[in-house]
This record gives structure tokens, C-alpha cells and sequence, in this order.
């Protein structure tokens, strides 16, 4: 099925990573070490640990920051005890976000959080206001000038839920977090390397944004983003340039 042109948003996504690379790599130790905490070290019997490495190698951290990561998050060395909290809220117009933290200190983190709406013409909102608009799933992206065809008899034979293609020719593949892992390595053995591939909250409807309106759309979710302890933050909101 077709869809509206996510591609400038993946590619602008990409740059803002690359641009942060050391805020990225703090993330990713912090992912690392819970994921170890939560699954053990061992990448192959731990997926959500696999994805986390695969990501820190695509991001070019040294390999020794993952193994000390993966050694604090086995108990191996000493280092602050993170947990996971999901906040929920409202945007512009009432968009939806959600935001995945990371924190050693849950009452600093809420109050970050609740300030960067409030000054940015946000509100947070109670466990569940807003969750219930996306879906849990693995999403990989690749390049427009990728063969659909290919891929998309590729991708269901593996077990993908749905192939979307939009206006500029980029193609999503959808499918269930728990097959995220098998998908993507399913469609590397075919030839098909993902621009993007990560497990994520996919909204299930869209509220674009343009003008100023977007502006300030933008600046909310730039301050979200931009506090230590987020990790994620999801939207349904759609930025035209």
C-alpha cells in the first residue's frame, strides 16, 4: 500500500543522530546495561541486547564501551541503577507524544519533563492518555530505488504484517517486535540492508504540521528530546518542512 512521504523525516532523523553522536552513545550505554540487567549478556539469546549493539556499531562506539556497558548491566562492574519510565502527553493542537526515559532519579527526571511541555506550549498527561494511538512494533526503512517488489515478497515471507511505500519511493516494513530481530536478518540474507531499523511506538493516525505551528511543534519535541534521561520520544505529529 502507498503512503505520504516519510523519507525526509528518516533522513532528517539520521542527520539530528549523526550530529549527536556523543548524546547518542549515552544512550545506548544506558540501553546496553539495562538490557544486559534485564536479558543477560549474551547477545544471541537476547535480543533486545543484539539491537542495542547493532546500533552502538552502526553509531561507531568503541567496542570497549560496550563491553563495560554489558558488564555493569551483568553485575560485572559498578554503575548507577537505571529504570525504565514512559511518560505520556499533548503537543500543539493536542498531538500526541510519548516519551521513554532512562533515569537514576525518577523525581529530577518527571520535573524535566513536565517543564519542557510547559514551556513549550505542551501538557503531560496520566499513564495512558496517549498510548493507546500507537502500536508496538519493528519498523525498518529503505532507500527509495529499492526493488518493492523484492523486498515486499521478501519481507511477508518472512513474516512482516504490512510494506508501505511512499511518495518519494522509500518502503517501511511493519512487523511484530518479538520477529523484529529474525525480519531484519531475513532481509540482509536477501540483499536488503535497512536505512533504519528499529522497535518503536508507530502511531496509528497522523496530525500534520506546517508554518508556525510547526515551529513550535518542533521546538517541544527538540526539548524533549534533548533532557538527559530521554531515551525516545514518539509522536503522531508530521512536520512539513
Amino acid at each position: 500500500m502507498a503512503g505520504h512521504s516519510k523519507w525526509a523525516n528518516i533522513k532528517h532523523k539520521k542527520a539530528a543522530t549523526d550530529a549527536k553522536r556523543g548524546k547518542v552513545w549515552t544512550r545506548l550505554i544506558k540501553e546496553i546495561t539495562v538490557a544486559a540487567r534485564m536479558g543477560g549478556g549474551d547477545i544471541t539469546a537476547n535480543p533486545r541486547l543484539r539491537l542495542a549493539v547493532e546500533k552502538a556499531a552502526d553509531a561507531n562506539m568503541p567496542k570497549d564501551n560496550v563491553t563495560r556497558a554489558i558488564q555493569r548491566g551483568t553485575g560485572g562492574l559498578d554503575g548507577a541503577n537505571y529504570e525504565e519510565i514512559r511518560y505520556e502527553g499533548y503537543g500543539i493542537n493536542g498531538a500526541a507524544i510519548i516519551v521513554d526515559c532512562m533515569t537514576d532519579n525518577r523525581v529530577r527526571t518527571v520535573a524535566e519533563v513536565r517543564h519542557a511541555f510547559s514551556k513549550f506550549g505542551g501538557n503531560m498527561g496520566t499513564e495512558g492518555s496517549v498510548a493507546f494511538l500507537f502500536k508496538h512494533c519493528g519498523q525498518l526503512f529503505y532507500a527509495p530505488g529499492t526493488n518493492e517488489d523484492a523486498l515486499m515478497e521478501a519481507a511477508l515471507e518472512a513474516g512482516a504484517e504490512d510494506v508501505v511505500t511512499d511518495e518519494e519511493g522509500g518502503i517501511e516494513v511493519i512487523c511484530p517486535p518479538h520477529e523484529f530481530s529474525f525480519i531484519k536478518d531475513a532481509l540482509e540474507k536477501a540483499g536488503f540492508k535497512a536505512e533504519l531499523a528499529e522497535i518503536v511506538m508507530k502511531p496509528s493516525t497522523e496530525t500534520v504540521f506546517a508554518g508556525d505551528e510547526a515551529v513550535k511543534m518542533q521546538k517541544l519535541l527538540d526539548a524533549l528530546e534533548n533532557l538527559d534521561d530521554v531515551q525516545e520520544v514518539y509522536t503522531n505529529a508530521v512536520i512539513e518542512d
